[in-house]
């Protein structure tokens, strides 16, 4: 649909109006004396010969271009529909002591380090990304934003901690999704949680609670686990082994229709994203046309000069 960005400009067709009014009035009036010229000899000899309905044909080119320029004048633009890109990704990256073991070389935080930081540099740039740590509690280290040299300063600066509050983490991310600013859409923001783990929830709320909020809110949690059943890790002195919980992190992305991954690669951290859709609802911008008025307009008065000087020899 095409509308006007200053629509008072259309005032300017009335003047054109007026002159295509003027022009039909002139060759009703000429038709009228023609037919009252008795001498019909002498008429055919003073008009132009050969031209017929060309004669308008230039004139209307000319009128057309003159109607053309006056529509451009008023700014013509077509609405475009624009989607509101508020798609959100949390991170959240557990940092409990036992992602100290070196099952998994060099070590599994430093591991589930790069795999984060190849994560945020695949990522849309449109997406908000998000990190959250958890160990004994989770905090939102850095909240949704589009600066991923923020994130990746966040993820270069994680510390670790004791225990491990798997469910906490999922809920602290969804307050943090809760955050993103409604820019004009009804409804959440499309967001999806990605955790990066290794062990047994031993604090916080569990891990089934944190799902079924999740499901509630309709995030899905993409899971990944760190770490073989191997794996060992010095805790003050004394050697502990520290299992992946694989079965509760696939629980967690089942129920919420999210992934689980056992080994992480950004092929496979891709598919994390690319499942989600735009923003709900779009914004209408007005894209601006009046380069193709003008454009027609030059056209339309170029037909018309070469028309005329073809069949008259002179301008119209």
């Amino acid at each position: 649909m095409i509308r006007f960005l200053q629509p008072w400009w259309l005032l300017a067709v009335l003047p054109v109006l007026l002159v295509v009014g003027f022009y039909v009035w002139r060759q009703f009036r000429k038709r009228q004396y023609a037919m009252k010229f008795t001498n019909v000899e002498l008429l055919r000899s003073l008009a132009p010969k050969g031209l017929g309905w060309r004669r308008h044909v230039a004139a209307s080119a000319f009128l057309l271009s003159l109607f053309v320029v006056a529509l451009a004048m008023a700014r013509p633009s077509v609405d475009r529909e624009e989607p509101l890109e508020r798609a959100t990704v949390m991170l959240a990256i557990d940092v409990s002591l036992s992602m100290e073991a070196d099952d998994v070389a060099p070590n599994r935080i430093e591991a589930a380090q790069e795999a984060a930081k190849a994560f945020v540099q695949e990522l849309p740039p449109t997406y908000n990304l998000g990190l959250v740590s958890f160990a004994k509690a989770a905090n939102v280290l850095v909240s949704p934003t589009k600066d991923r040299a923020a994130v990746i300063a966040g993820i270069d600066g994680l510390t670790l901690a004791e225990a491990t509050a798997t469910g906490e983490a999922v809920f602290t991310s969804l307050d943090a999704i809760r955050s993103v600013p409604s820019d004009g859409a009804d409804g959440a923001p499309p967001a999806r949680i990605v955790l990066l783990s290794d062990g047994y929830r031993t604090s916080g709320r569990s891990v089934e609670d944190a799902a079924a909020a999740a499901s509630a809110a309709n995030v899905p949690v993409s899971t990944i686990a760190f770490g073989t059943d191997t794996g060992v890790v010095d805790i003050r002195g004394a050697l502990q082994r520290v299992p992946v919980d694989r079965k509760s992190l696939q629980e967690l992305a089942d129920d919420t229709k999210g992934y689980f991954y056992e080994a992480a690669s950004v092929s496979e951290l891709k598919q994390v994203y690319e499942d989600m859709g735009s923003s709900i609802g779009h914004r209408v911008q007005p894209e601006e046309i009046t380069q193709w008025y003008a454009g027609a307009a030059l056209l339309l008065g170029l037909a018309a000069a070469a028309m005329s000087l073809l069949w008259t020899s002179r301008l119209p």
